[in-house]
Protein backbone atom coordinates (compact mmCIF):
# COMPACT_ATOMS: atom_id res chain seq x y z
CA UNK A 1 0.00 0.00 0.00
CA UNK A 2 1.11 3.53 -0.73
CA UNK A 3 0.61 6.69 1.30
CA UNK A 4 -2.13 7.81 -1.11
CA UNK A 5 -3.90 4.45 -0.77
CA UNK A 6 -3.96 4.71 3.02
CA UNK A 7 -5.04 8.34 3.11
CA UNK A 8 -7.94 7.58 0.75
CA UNK A 9 -9.07 4.73 3.00
CA UNK A 10 -8.81 6.93 6.08
CA UNK A 11 -11.03 9.53 4.43
CA UNK A 12 -13.65 6.91 3.59
CA UNK A 13 -13.65 5.61 7.18
CA UNK A 14 -14.01 8.99 8.87
CA UNK A 15 -16.86 9.78 11.27
CA UNK A 16 -18.04 13.29 12.09
CA UNK A 17 -18.93 12.21 15.64
CA UNK A 18 -15.40 10.93 16.27
CA UNK A 19 -13.97 14.12 14.77
CA UNK A 20 -15.99 16.25 17.16
CA UNK A 21 -14.83 14.21 20.16
CA UNK A 22 -11.19 14.49 19.12
CA UNK A 23 -11.51 18.23 18.49
CA UNK A 24 -12.75 18.71 22.07
CA UNK A 25 -9.68 16.88 23.33
CA UNK A 26 -7.16 18.85 21.28
CA UNK A 27 -6.98 17.46 17.75
CA UNK A 28 -6.61 19.88 14.85
CA UNK A 29 -7.88 19.86 11.29
CA UNK A 30 -7.34 18.35 8.82
CA UNK A 31 -8.21 14.82 9.92
CA UNK A 32 -11.09 12.41 9.37
CA UNK A 33 -12.09 10.97 12.74
CA UNK A 34 -11.41 7.26 12.17
CA UNK A 35 -12.22 4.73 14.88
CA UNK A 36 -9.25 2.77 16.20
CA UNK A 37 -10.96 -0.47 15.20
CA UNK A 38 -11.16 0.77 11.62
CA UNK A 39 -7.50 1.77 11.70
CA UNK A 40 -6.70 -1.83 12.52
CA UNK A 41 -8.51 -3.04 9.40
CA UNK A 42 -6.09 -0.94 7.35
CA UNK A 43 -3.20 -2.27 9.43
CA UNK A 44 -4.15 -5.86 8.53
CA UNK A 45 -3.67 -4.98 4.88
CA UNK A 46 -0.56 -2.85 5.21
CA UNK A 47 1.05 -4.91 8.00
CA UNK A 48 4.23 -3.70 9.72
CA UNK A 49 5.75 -1.10 7.43
CA UNK A 50 8.36 1.21 8.91
CA UNK A 51 8.91 3.45 5.82
CA UNK A 52 5.16 3.91 5.26
CA UNK A 53 4.67 4.64 8.97
CA UNK A 54 7.14 7.51 8.73
CA UNK A 55 5.27 8.93 5.74
CA UNK A 56 1.94 8.65 7.53
CA UNK A 57 3.20 10.37 10.65
CA UNK A 58 4.69 13.22 8.66
CA UNK A 59 1.27 14.11 7.21
CA UNK A 60 0.32 15.71 10.54
CA UNK A 61 -3.12 14.07 10.22
CA UNK A 62 -4.16 12.62 13.61
CA UNK A 63 -5.65 9.47 12.07
CA UNK A 64 -2.54 8.84 10.00
CA UNK A 65 -0.21 9.60 12.92
CA UNK A 66 -2.00 7.15 15.22
CA UNK A 67 -1.97 4.48 12.50
CA UNK A 68 1.76 5.11 12.02
CA UNK A 69 2.37 4.13 15.62
CA UNK A 70 0.56 0.84 15.11
CA UNK A 71 2.27 0.17 11.78
CA UNK A 72 5.92 0.93 12.50
CA UNK A 73 8.58 -1.45 13.74
CA UNK A 74 9.77 0.16 17.01
CA UNK A 75 13.18 -1.50 16.81
CA UNK A 76 13.79 0.14 13.43
CA UNK A 77 12.91 3.59 14.71
CA UNK A 78 16.03 5.72 14.89
CA UNK A 79 16.74 8.19 17.64
CA UNK A 80 16.07 11.01 15.15
CA UNK A 81 12.77 9.42 14.11
CA UNK A 82 11.58 9.30 17.72
CA UNK A 83 12.70 12.84 18.50
CA UNK A 84 10.88 14.09 15.41
CA UNK A 85 7.73 12.25 16.45
CA UNK A 86 7.86 13.67 19.97
CA UNK A 87 8.51 17.22 18.78
CA UNK A 88 5.60 17.17 16.32
CA UNK A 89 3.04 15.42 18.54
CA UNK A 90 0.78 18.35 19.32
CA UNK A 91 -1.91 16.68 21.43
CA UNK A 92 -2.05 13.93 24.01
CA UNK A 93 -3.51 11.10 21.92
CA UNK A 94 -0.33 11.24 19.85
CA UNK A 95 2.25 12.34 22.43
CA UNK A 96 1.13 10.18 25.36
CA UNK A 97 -0.02 7.16 23.37
CA UNK A 98 1.47 6.85 19.88
CA UNK A 99 4.87 8.35 20.65
CA UNK A 100 5.19 6.86 24.12
CA UNK A 101 4.10 3.40 23.00
CA UNK A 102 6.59 3.28 20.15
CA UNK A 103 9.41 4.84 22.17
CA UNK A 104 8.92 2.39 25.05
CA UNK A 105 9.40 -0.54 22.65
CA UNK A 106 12.34 1.07 20.89
CA UNK A 107 16.08 0.79 21.51
CA UNK A 108 16.14 4.27 23.09
CA UNK A 109 13.31 4.06 25.63
CA UNK A 110 14.78 5.31 28.89
CA UNK A 111 17.48 7.39 27.20
CA UNK A 112 14.97 9.54 25.35
CA UNK A 113 12.33 9.49 28.08
CA UNK A 114 14.79 10.99 30.55
CA UNK A 115 15.60 13.74 28.04
CA UNK A 116 11.95 14.41 27.28
CA UNK A 117 10.81 14.81 30.89
CA UNK A 118 13.17 17.78 31.14
CA UNK A 119 11.51 19.56 28.20
CA UNK A 120 9.67 22.85 28.64
CA UNK A 121 7.22 21.67 26.00
CA UNK A 122 4.20 20.10 27.69
CA UNK A 123 3.53 17.38 25.06
CA UNK A 124 7.19 16.34 24.97
CA UNK A 125 7.50 16.14 28.76
CA UNK A 126 4.24 14.20 28.96
CA UNK A 127 5.52 11.83 26.27
CA UNK A 128 8.60 11.22 28.39
CA UNK A 129 6.65 10.24 31.51
CA UNK A 130 4.30 8.09 29.43
CA UNK A 131 7.27 6.34 27.83
CA UNK A 132 8.62 5.51 31.28
CA UNK A 133 5.22 4.23 32.39
CA UNK A 134 4.97 1.94 29.36
CA UNK A 135 8.56 0.77 29.73
CA UNK A 136 7.78 -0.44 33.25
CA UNK A 137 4.71 -2.29 32.00
CA UNK A 138 6.77 -4.08 29.34
CA UNK A 139 10.18 -4.89 30.79
CA UNK A 140 11.10 -7.56 33.29
CA UNK A 141 11.91 -6.11 36.69
CA UNK A 142 15.56 -7.14 36.37
CA UNK A 143 15.82 -4.81 33.35
CA UNK A 144 14.51 -1.83 35.35
CA UNK A 145 17.02 0.39 37.15
CA UNK A 146 15.71 0.33 40.72
CA UNK A 147 17.55 3.45 41.89
CA UNK A 148 16.57 5.45 38.81
CA UNK A 149 12.87 4.62 38.99
CA UNK A 150 12.83 5.06 42.76
CA UNK A 151 14.25 8.56 42.30
CA UNK A 152 11.63 9.27 39.64
CA UNK A 153 8.91 8.37 42.13
CA UNK A 154 10.50 10.86 44.55
CA UNK A 155 10.41 13.48 41.82
CA UNK A 156 6.72 12.80 41.17
CA UNK A 157 5.94 13.20 44.87
CA UNK A 158 7.81 16.50 45.03
CA UNK A 159 6.66 18.13 41.79
CA UNK A 160 3.49 16.62 40.33
CA UNK A 161 1.06 19.23 41.63
CA UNK A 162 3.15 22.09 40.20
CA UNK A 163 3.71 20.56 36.76
CA UNK A 164 1.93 21.45 33.51
CA UNK A 165 -1.52 19.98 32.96
CA UNK A 166 -0.84 16.91 30.80
CA UNK A 167 2.48 16.31 32.53
CA UNK A 168 0.51 15.85 35.76
CA UNK A 169 -1.66 13.28 34.03
CA UNK A 170 1.35 11.39 32.66
CA UNK A 171 3.12 11.44 36.04
CA UNK A 172 -0.01 10.02 37.64
CA UNK A 173 -0.02 7.24 35.04
CA UNK A 174 3.65 6.62 35.81
CA UNK A 175 2.85 6.04 39.49
CA UNK A 176 0.08 3.62 38.54
CA UNK A 177 2.34 1.73 36.15
CA UNK A 178 5.20 1.37 38.63
CA UNK A 179 2.79 0.33 41.37
CA UNK A 180 1.01 -2.16 39.15
CA UNK A 181 3.77 -3.68 37.04
CA UNK A 182 7.02 -3.42 39.01
CA UNK A 183 7.01 -5.78 41.99
CA UNK A 184 10.17 -4.48 43.61
CA UNK A 185 8.92 -0.88 43.53
CA UNK A 186 5.20 -1.46 44.02
CA UNK A 187 5.21 -0.70 47.73
CA UNK A 188 7.06 2.57 47.23
CA UNK A 189 4.74 3.56 44.38
CA UNK A 190 1.72 2.96 46.61
CA UNK A 191 3.22 5.11 49.36
CA UNK A 192 4.02 7.81 46.80
CA UNK A 193 0.50 7.69 45.39
CA UNK A 194 -0.95 7.93 48.89
CA UNK A 195 1.09 11.01 49.66
CA UNK A 196 0.22 12.62 46.32
CA UNK A 197 -3.51 12.00 46.61
CA UNK A 198 -5.88 13.20 43.91
CA UNK A 199 -4.28 14.83 40.88
CA UNK A 200 -6.24 17.60 39.20
CA UNK A 201 -6.05 17.74 35.42
CA UNK A 202 -8.14 19.91 33.12
CA UNK A 203 -9.70 17.50 30.62
CA UNK A 204 -10.88 20.06 28.09
CA UNK A 205 -14.41 20.32 29.41
CA UNK A 206 -15.07 16.62 28.76
CA UNK A 207 -16.41 14.00 31.17
CA UNK A 208 -13.09 12.15 31.30
CA UNK A 209 -11.72 11.62 34.80
CA UNK A 210 -8.22 11.28 36.22
CA UNK A 211 -7.76 7.94 38.02
CA UNK A 212 -6.73 8.15 41.67
CA UNK A 213 -3.43 6.26 41.56
CA UNK A 214 -3.60 4.49 44.90
CA UNK A 215 -7.14 3.28 44.20
CA UNK A 216 -6.23 2.09 40.71
CA UNK A 217 -3.22 0.14 41.97
CA UNK A 218 -5.42 -1.43 44.65
CA UNK A 219 -7.87 -2.58 41.97
CA UNK A 220 -4.99 -4.18 40.05
CA UNK A 221 -3.93 -5.93 43.26
CA UNK A 222 -7.44 -7.30 43.85
CA UNK A 223 -7.55 -8.63 40.30
CA UNK A 224 -4.22 -10.38 40.80
CA UNK A 225 -2.54 -8.23 38.15
CA UNK A 226 0.39 -6.85 40.15
CA UNK A 227 3.67 -7.61 38.40
CA UNK A 228 2.10 -9.14 35.29
CA UNK A 229 3.84 -7.59 32.30
CA UNK A 230 2.37 -6.68 28.91
CA UNK A 231 3.61 -8.16 25.64
CA UNK A 232 2.94 -4.88 23.86
CA UNK A 233 1.52 -1.50 24.82
CA UNK A 234 0.44 -0.49 21.33
CA UNK A 235 -3.29 -0.86 20.82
Amino acid sequence: MTLDDVMQQLQLLGHEEIKNIFLKHGAREPFFGVKVGDLKTILKKAKTNYPLALELYNTGNTDAMYLAGLMTDPEKMSRIDLINWAETAYWYMISEYTVAWVASESLYATELALEWIESDKEPVAAAGWSTLANFVALKNDNAIDYQLFSSLLDRVADTIHSEKNRVRYAMNSFMISVGGYCLHLSEKAIKTASSVGKVNVEMGGTACKVPVAVEYIDKMHKRGMIGKKKKTVRC
